[in-house]
């Protein structure tokens, strides 16, 4: 072999083991956990995948997507290979603002920024069909553009800020119960944080009003703590449930916020909040948190006779008619009873005009 030969192959093996030493090598993808489950219930660090992503449950959900408004689930990075797509981040143009107008009912994309017809300037959380910026979590609360500044989204509220004072509360309530405590209410807001806690602060505040106002009309204004009908006590014991009633065939009436019943609901709010509803039923009666609790239990994850969740309603913008369609299905909605619609909607009315809000649209059902 010549000398020349020679040395372009040993200059030419110095240059691989150059790369070889400056190129990261290629990093496995992670595997993907079991695929998400609507109907599945996840606790706080139960894992699943979505969208070629590992998701961590903070806290118990079910029915709530990942990746989506409620902020119950934490983006673990990509699985399966896939290449993560980047959020674009909004940016505004310098000097006065230009972006379109909103229209209702047009596809927008994650980023989209647009002006309402208050003049001000929101931009698109999510893809969305053209929602209400002012009535939905589709969008971050209005931003000031201009001057080549970057948007700054105003930070999502927590259960500490509860958009509701003791003395609204009060007023709202003026003959209620002393069971009925504020205190009892504040305290119940920890077992879901996205209550409240989701979306900007007129939607913070519609849906303080729509669950305050669907218990308003299904305890008298907070008046009574218990079913009043005592001649339906021994029907809520649903005996083909393995459990069966340990407290007793007629110990499952409507109790709380919500009126709780059934031996199969006290179990399934029990499970979820970690208390032995099911043989300590009188729970909801005698303690004021765990009341509340279980009104939140069910705002928060059942759909009921209805097709989504009242929270779901009220952030994602379906608006309040669909929270009652959630809690009494047709037995008042499509012209079961519409005395009983129209009093959940005048309660909602009063509530939201005491918090200083708008109800928006869709009341009725």
């Amino acid at each position: 072999m010549s000398t020349k030969r020679l040395l372009a192959l040993l200059s030419a093996m110095v240059i691989a083991v150059g790369l070889a030493v400056l190129l990261p090598a290629a990093a496995s993808a992670a595997s993907c956990a079991t695929a998400w489950s609507s109907s599945a219930v996840y606790v706080g660090g139960n894992t699943a995948s979505y969208n070629g992503h590992n998701w961590s449950a903070k806290w118990w959900t079910q029915n709530e997507t990942p990746g989506g408004s409620s902020g119950v689930w934490a983006d673990q990075g990509t699985c399966g290979g896939s290449t993560p797509t980047p959020t674009p981040t909004p940016t505004a143009t310098s000097g006065s603002c230009n972006y379109p107008a909103w229209v209702a009912g047009q596809t927008y994309t994650t980023g989209s920024i647009v002006k309402y017809t208050d003049g001000k300037y929101y931009v698109a959380e999510h893809d969305n069909p053209g929602y209400d910026p002012v009535i939905s979590t589709w969008y971050w609360d209005p931003y000031t553009c201009g001057g080549g500044s970057t948007p700054t989204p105003t930070a999502t509220a927590t259960p500490g800020g509860f958009p509701v004072s003791e003395a609204q509360f009060n007023q709202m309530f003026p003959s209620r119960n002393s069971f009925y405590t504020y205190s009892g209410l504040t305290a119940a807001l920890s077992a879901y944080p996205a209550f409240t806690g989701t979306g900007s602060d007129t939607v913070r505040k519609q849906e303080a009003a729509a669950f305050l106002a669907n218990v308003s009309h299904e305890t008298g204004g907070l008046v009574y703590v218990v079913e009043q009908n005592t001649a339906n006590y021994p029907h809520y014991c649903d005996t083909s449930q393995s459990y069966g009633c340990p407290a007793g065939q007629a110990a499952y009436y409507g109790r709380g916020p919500i009126q709780l019943s059934w031996n199969f609901n006290y179990k399934a709010a029990g499970d979820a909040l970690g208390i032995n509803l099911l043989n300590n039923p009188n729970l909801v009666q005698t303690d004021a948190a765990v009341a509340w609790k279980t009104a939140l239990w069910y705002w928060n994850t059942q759909n009921g006779p209805g097709t989504m969740t009242p929270h779901n309603a009220m952030v994602n913008g379906y608006g309040f008619g669909e929270t009652i369609r959630s809690i009494n299905g047709s037995l008042e909605c499509n012209g079961g009873n519409p005395a009983q619609v129209q009093s959940r909607i005048n309660a909602y009315q009063s509530f939201v005009q005491i918090l200083g809000t708008v109800a928006g649209s869709n009341l009725s059902c």
